[in-house]
This record gives structure tokens, sequence and C-alpha cells, in this order.
């Protein structure tokens, strides 16, 4: 699924081009944008919802903003007041939750101590999300000695 337009497309210098990692984070792998994302997803919808959560410099949030709506990630629309803009993920942006999660559940396993306070993700019944592990074919577990690259298409 091509998340840009063509227009947008033309403006960005991938990285790798044939590497889907490398394009991905050459949309959105910096961290305001990933935060960004992340508090879209916990309901943020106005600069200011975004800038009270993060922090972010007004200036960074204007610029990441802007560059979410152009590559498909966020969609923005005026408020019925008028008066400021909003901000709702698109389809593209909602399929960006694995990947949140993913960081989400890689940081409680390596960026706490053992004993360190952190938030929790939990499901519609309150219970902590299981590990998101990824599957072969077969459906057995797949890792970085299971898997490898096909550099065909």
């Amino acid at each position: 699924m091509v998340i840009q337009t063509a227009s947008s497309a033309e403006d960005v210098a991938w990285t790798d081009p044939p590497c889907p990692v490398a394009r991905t984070l050459d949309l959105i792998g910096d961290r305001w944008s990933l935060l960004i994302v992340r508090d879209a997803m916990d309901g943020a919808r106005a600069f200011t919802d975004f800038q009270q959560r993060t922090g972010i410099a007004r200036n960074i949030l204007t610029d990441r903003l802007r560059r979410l709506v152009e590559r498909g990630i966020l969609d923005r629309k005026t408020a019925p007041s008028g008066r400021r803009q909003l901000y709702t993920l698109t389809p593209a942006g909602r399929d960006l939750f694995t990947v949140i999660v993913a960081l989400r559940q890689w940081g409680e396993r390596h960026a706490f101590a053992p004993d360190e306070n952190h938030s929790v993700l939990v499901d519609e019944l309150g219970l902590p999300l299981p590990e998101l592990r990824p599957v072969g074919s077969s459906g057995n577990p797949a890792d970085a000695d299971t898997t490898s690259v096909r550099k065909d298409h």
C-alpha cells in the first residue's frame, strides 16, 4: 500500500530505496513523529494535545504534523468551530499500531529496571497485551535466525 501521494514521494530522499524498513524510517522514523502517532492512537487530536503530551517545541511539532499529513499518516480537518485543526490517523497511520506495540514491549523488556514503574497497555478487559512474536508460514516462531531477505521484487 502506498501511503503518500506521488508529489510527496518526490520530496522524500530514500536512504535505501528497495528496503521497506529504510523507507518506513524515512517516512516516520524520528522520535517526535512516532510519539505523535502514539498520542494520536491515545486520543490526541489538536495541536495543543500533542504539545502538552510530548513537550515538543511548537516549530518542531508544526513540521512533524505537516510531514505526517503529507505522507498519509495523519489527516487534518478544521474543527467545527473553525478555530483550530484536528488530526486523526489515516488507515496507514492506524496500521502503525503493531509497530508502536512492538516498540513499547521492547522498551518494557530493555529500557526499564525490573522493579521500575512504567505505563502498561491493556486490552478491553484491562489485561496487558500478550507479547508480540512473529511466526513463519508454518506457525513456528520466526526470528533473525529463521528468516532472510529475498531481493527479487
